[in-house]
């Protein structure tokens, strides 16, 4: 049986929850988990929200964040006052909600029916958190399977997250169980350009030379002569790509070009990186994202055992209609592929799988 699940868009909070709760239903006796995820537009009300939320189904136990964009089943909806939320059928036994004023369980420790109570977590930051992907990589080993899946917060407003009540700052999240069984993958949202190079000279995030030579000479000869003449336009249509240490996919992390330094010839990046560290530079495109999430679901798909009951997804803000070319066509490639199950998400600021923050991918977790 698929989870419970429901969205709905009202400027009028108290609407929108009620809307929820019709589709949600009202029958839970307080078991289960629920996510919910509230756009910015709402999230002054996020409190008000929760509480109506628990009185109205009876489930105690929510985790979710805020978001500029909002996901459901086939549906995205984008600065819309939208609301999503899922409740799952798990024993409150097999999962364990936990901020900086929750304890998590830790490794070692086990549920009533003998499972790893810190086996696998699904985690919401907030993104002005300082060493989030040090936080990340500390939580995932904190984990039996090694793995946190999750996003950082997307507001025009305040940023939240909600761990069985709103807070503000660091992460929370859910830690589940090994009895529950989870498939998860991510995708990219970007298609690297040829050429594989190191990284020579750094301060930082600012790099003076790649293969010996100056940063924004090899920047110029791989973006090509016409955006060349144009770094801004450049900077923004070029990535740089971290490849992933031991990584068998050819797994890279995405970060934006962030400054150039045309007199000196420098190229920052939205990471600290060191010397000798490989770099690719990559370009956005609706057409590599396209091949790739549909690459990703393929692998999903024949990775269940059975039919999903329900999921989360999690993708960064510059996919979706900016990536797709329409609204909700990337929702759309998904239920064309796993069909109608109950699937809940926002628009990050930041992606979390295994133990690394991405950026440009979408994040799919799905439980059987």
């Amino acid at each position: 049986m698929t989870f419970r699940y429901g969205h709905a868009v009202n400027l009028d909070w108290a609407a929108a929850v009620d809307a929820l709760v019709v589709q949600l239903g009202r029958d839970h006796a307080g078991e289960g988990l629920g996510f919910v995820y509230i756009a910015d537009q709402l999230g002054t009300h996020a409190d008000d929200i929760l509480r109506r939320l628990r009185a109205a189904t009876g489930v105690q136990e929510w985790v979710g964040t805020v978001g500029i964009g909002i996901i459901a089943t086939g549906i995205e909806y984008m600065d819309e006052p939208a609301i999503a939320a899922m409740i799952t059928d798990w024993p409150r036994s097999e999962f364990s909600v936990f901020s900086g004023r929750a304890r998590a369980p830790v490794l070692g420790d086990f549920t009533p029916s003998g499972a790893d109570a810190a086996h696998f977590a699904i985690i919401h930051a907030d993104p002005n958190t300082a060493d989030m992907p040090e936080l990340i990589e500390d939580m995932s080993r904190k984990t039996a399977s090694g793995f946190v899946v999750g996003g950082l917060s997307s507001s025009r407003a305040a940023s939240f997250q909600i761990a069985n009540e709103v807070l503000r700052g660091g992460l929370s999240g859910v830690l589940l169980s090994s009895a529950i069984a989870i498939h998860t993958r991510h995708t990219q949202g970007c298609s690297p350009l040829p050429g594989r190079h190191v990284i020579t000279e750094v301060n930082g995030n600012v790099i003076a030379t790649i293969d010996g030579r100056p940063a924004l000479d090899v920047f110029r000869e791989v973006v090509g002569p016409e955006l060349a003449r144009d770094l801004r336009r450049a900077a923004f249509t070029v990535l740089a790509g971290l490849p992933v240490a031991a990584s068998d996919t050819g797994d890279y992390l995405v970060r934006n070009v962030v400054g150039i330094d045309p007199k000196n010839k420098l190229l920052a990046i939205g990471a600290e990186v060191e010397a000798g560290q490989p770099l690719l530079f990559c370009t956005r495109g609706g057409d590599s994202a396209r091949l790739d999430l549909e690459r990703m679901l393929g692998d999903l798909s024949d990775a269940l055992p059975g039919p999903a009951k329900g999921g989360v997804y999690i993708a960064c803000v510059g996919r979706g209609e900016h990536m797709f070319g329409k609204r909700s066509a990337e929702l759309g490639l998904i239920r064309q592929c796993l069909g109608d199950v109950p699937i809940v998400g926002f628009f990050a600021n930041g992606e979390i799988s295994h133990d690394r923050l991405y950026g440009y991918t979408g994040v799919l977790t799905l439980f059987t």
